[in-house]
């Protein structure tokens, strides 16, 4: 980080110098560090929007904002700090300016229908998908609409929304998970195995996806866990839900096992497979 700073400081360095030798009035040499200025703010904005703690990047944009009102760039970065700070209510407030500046454009009315997502408010994200033109297609836009679609149950434009979204992505693994576990709960099991199958091959790190790949096999009656890539950990939080699965088919007894191998396979101990186990064991006593 210190590279770009040391060359800045160069540059304004020689704009100076060359000012004295030169005979350059001071008007321009103030525009020669503005130059520089807004170099580094560049740099600087990029980097509270990307590290570092969220609130922070708050903090930062709301007072870059309020030193330049009209600047559009500051607000989205304030909007964008709100959503990774998981400050929704303030976030959709933020994204609403951003649509009502002069400057906006159709990736920011994405970005607020994202916020009202976030913050459950789905008929009015809905409203301002649909006022968005068709010819904005852009991987976010259609992750969102798929997503709306679930929730109103018109499954087969939220496959084909799915399927749009997954192929305008290098990273499709959040969305082939979402698309399974609309699979899942429409009852489509083996579509669903498939949907976080790819998911997990995109993202061998993505529990999620494994998570809801045992729920999918579970709901079958198939106790296997399935052959994916997982921590010790992982291993014991999916035969934890796998356990519970099984209870909910009414296979109590193998579930109750699996809960005893969750137990055996944490390093640690698991206290939310514990307390399931107990409470299946006590309800069994007293029954």
């Amino acid at each position: 980080m210190r590279h770009p700073i040391f060359v800045s400081v160069c540059v304004a360095g020689f704009a100076a110098l060359s000012a004295c030798e030169k005979g350059i009035d001071k008007a321009e040499v103030d525009r020669k560090f503005q130059g520089v200025n807004v170099v580094d703010e560049t740099n600087l904005n990029e980097v509270m929007l990307t590290v570092g703690d969220p609130n922070e990047a708050v903090t930062y944009f709301q007072r870059a904002h309020a030193d330049n009102p009209d600047r559009i760039d500051l607000l989205r970065g304030l909007a964008l700090s709100l959503v990774r700070a998981k400050r929704i209510t303030e976030a959709r407030v933020a994204w609403a300016k951003v649509v009502d500046h002069e400057d906006s454009t159709d990736g920011d009315r994405v970005q607020l229908a994202d916020a009202l997502i976030r913050a459950n408010d789905w008929d009015a994200a809905e409203k301002v998908l649909n006022a968005i033109p068709p010819t904005h297609e852009t991987y976010k836009r259609y992750r969102l609409e798929a997503m709306i679609a679930d929730g109103n149950k018109e499954w087969k434009k939220a496959d084909s929304f799915y399927e749009v979204a997954v192929g305008l992505t290098t990273q499709p693994a959040p969305v082939l998970n979402n698309w399974g576990y609309s699979k899942l709960t429409r009852g489509d099991f083996d579509d669903a195995e498939r949907l976080f199958v790819d998911a997990i091959k995109h993202d061998p790190k993505l529990f999620t996806a494994k998570n809801n790949l045992v729920l999918a096999r579970g709901a079958q009656g198939n106790y296997a866990l399935p052959v994916v890539p997982m921590t010790q950990v992982e291993r014991a939080e999916l035969l934890h839900s796998m356990g519970l699965a099984a209870v909910k088919r009414g296979d109590v007894e193998i579930g109750k096992g699996l809960l005893r191998d969750a137990l055996e396979t944490h390093p640690q101990h698991f206290e939310t497979a514990a307390r399931a186990l107990e409470a299946l064991e006590t309800n069994v006593r007293t029954n």
